[in-house]
This record gives C-alpha cells, structure tokens and sequence, in this order.
C-alpha cells in the first residue's frame, strides 16, 4: 500500500482587523493605461514564506499575530482594503477596513524536510496561501493572507500572499517588518488584551478539544499549473535618470531582455509592467498590459540585486532571525511581469520570466 502523502491541516481561519478605524471615502488609485485590466492582473501576487526555528511553543504566536496585525494595519489601513472598479476602467483599493485573512496551521512534515525537499518552491503554495480576487465581486476578497505554519518538530514558518496590484515587493517588506516591530512590542509589554488570551485558554490545557480541523489538503496538491510555479524572476537596480513613462517602459523591455539571458530562456514576447508610487500614502500605482518586449531602448545601466536587499532576513520573532526566507512572484499565463519601485535615488526593479 503507497505511504499517505503528507497534508496540511489548516486549523484556524480568522480576520484580521485594523484596531482603529480608518477615515471615511480613502481610496488608492491603480491607474489602468488601457482598460479593461484582465481578470489574470488580479492574481499575479507575491509570495513570501519565512522560516524559524522555535525556542518555545510556536503556537502561542497565534493568539499574538492577530493583535499585532490589527496594530500595524492601523499604519498600513490598505493592506485591510478591498479592490473596486472604477467608471473609466481603473481601479481603486477602498480602504473600508474589512481585514486580512489569517490562518493557523499544521504541516506533516519537519522543518528540515521541508527546506529540503526538491520541490519545496512548488509546495509553499500550501504554507502561504491565495483564493483568487474575483473581478466580478472583488469587494469580496481579501488582497492579502498570512499563514501561521506549524511543523512537526515544532518549528514554523509564516507564510504571506498579496496580490501585486496592492504592494510590490519593498512596500510589503516595509509593513511586514513594522508588523514584526509591534508584534515584539506588545509581547514584551504584554499590551494584549485580556479577552483573547481567555479565548485561547483552553487551547493550551486541551487542545484537541478546540483543534477541529476545519480542512485537510496533501501538501504537493496546493499549487496549480495557473500558479505559474516554473516562472523565474530577476531582480535589477538602476539610476532614477530619465523617469518619465515611456522611458520606463523602455527601462521595463531592457530588464525582460537581460533577464532573459542571465537565465538562458526564452522570453515573453509581451509583458505587464506595474510602476509603484514613490509615496504610497499620495501616489497611485500604475499598470500597463500587453507591452511589447522588443523595440524599446533604455540607456540605464543595469545592476543584478538579491532578494536579501529587501531586508526580509531582518524579521525577528520571538528573538531570532528566520533559518530561511523565499520569496517569489507569481504571475500564471505566458506573459511576462515588471515592477518597477523607486528606492533611494534610483529604482528596484523586478522582471519575472513565465516558463
């Protein structure tokens, strides 16, 4: 008889909500330069799963991340919005407070395993989780989830998934790290309030009285080929010289051209290019569909940059830093996707390659 593939057990689904309310009629404009933006747009999402190793009980974080989420999303009232159309086809994040998904779960396997595994990339689909925006009711859905993972072992992970039409890869790393600043915070001054503890008292004293699985799923079953798991992307610095839009279309094509060959692929013929406001709080992020990848010159200079120059290795838990940290865009389909973020005097730019 074949061995029982290895499942995850989700185990608690919760909503996590801003703890002060945000001002009435604020929105974030996502200007579309040819509407409409296709119903794919919505998924292309980043993924971001960081390992730890545990120096307690891991599980205790739940009743903490869920506090903490509320604190932070206070300074980052987006991250709770949800995605509306706009008459003239672009879009808008309504900042209505309606929260982030966040998720308790367990995983059949160690820590070790699992950082191991050959096809790990393809399984952190189950650790960090996405239901997919509708373009039809995308009031309905949540533009950013959190897993709390629990290995066999003990140790954990955190998993986060977030459409890419909300925050690039620095502004998520930005709210992700002032996230983990207020969840130390309130642990160590013990700002929590007193009822959530209660409700998680009996937790502790008898979990498999409060532990009913609400579903199960093999782990290597969590990814979809829609997912785009086999797509690669490269990431570029470069001067902020000549900023105007067609000149970072041209920047976007010379970054798809170079990541083509550091990869030794063949590349997108068209691609979606995603420019990220240099103020999030006042800018609008834009998006253009359907670009073509030849034609365009750009005079930058391009330098190759690392997934750690986002700081992510910085996020501390519980005292220490994560074992390991992946990161990756998902965008499903055979088109490529650049996104383009300010930072410092120059520009982050990221060019993933579909495969």
């Amino acid at each position: 008889m074949a061995a029982a593939k290895p499942q995850v057990h989700i185990e608690s689904v919760q909503t996590g909500l801003p703890t002060r309310v945000v001002e009435p009629d604020r929105t974030r404009l996502i200007a579309v330069a040819a509407p409409p933006l296709p119903e794919a747009a919505l998924q292309r999402r980043l993924r971001a799963v960081l390992y730890y190793r545990a120096d307690g009980a891991p599980w205790e974080e739940g009743i903490w991340v869920k506090e903490s989420l509320g604190e932070a999303l206070c300074f980052f009232p987006e991250m709770a919005g949800r995605l509306r159309r706009r008459a003239d086809g672009s879009w808008e994040v309504k900042l209505n407070d309606a929260g982030v998904r966040f998720q308790q779960a367990t995983v059949e396997a160690t820590l070790d395993e699992f950082l191991v595994d050959k096809d790990r990339v393809r399984k952190e689909a189950a650790l960090a989780p996405w239901i997919d925006v509708s373009a039809e009711d995308p009031d309905m859905c949540s533009l950013l989830f959190m897993q709390l993972n629990r290995f066999q072992d003990g140790e954990y992970a955190i998993g986060v998934s977030c459409t890419a039409l909300l925050a690039d890869p620095l502004s998520l790393t930005r709210f992700l790290l002032e996230w983990a600043r207020i969840h130390n915070e309130m642990k160590e001054k013990n700002k929590t309030v007193l009822r959530p503890m209660m409700q998680y008292m009996a937790y502790f004293q008898r979990p498999e009285i409060c532990c009913s699985r609400i579903r199960s799923f093999p782990i290597d079953s969590a990814a979809s080929a829609a997912d785009g798991v086999h797509a690669q992307t490269v990431l570029f610095r470069t001067s902020a010289a000549g900023a105007g839009a067609a000149d970072l279309r041209a920047l976007a094509a010379a970054c798809m051209r170079r990541a083509t060959e550091d990869l030794g692929v063949d590349g997108a013929s068209r691609f979606t290019l995603v420019v990220a406001p240099g103020d999030p709080a006042r800018g609008a992020t834009t998006v253009e569909t359907s670009l073509a990848a030849d034609g365009m010159k750009a005079g930058h200079a391009l330098e190759a940059a690392e997934w750690s120059e986002l700081g992510l290795e910085e996020l501390t838990l519980r005292g220490v830093k994560p074992v390991h940290v992946s990161c990756r865009i998902v965008a499903g389909g055979d088109e490529g996707l650049v996104v383009v973020m300010p930072d410092g005097d120059g520009f982050l730019v990221t060019a993933t390659i579909p495969k």
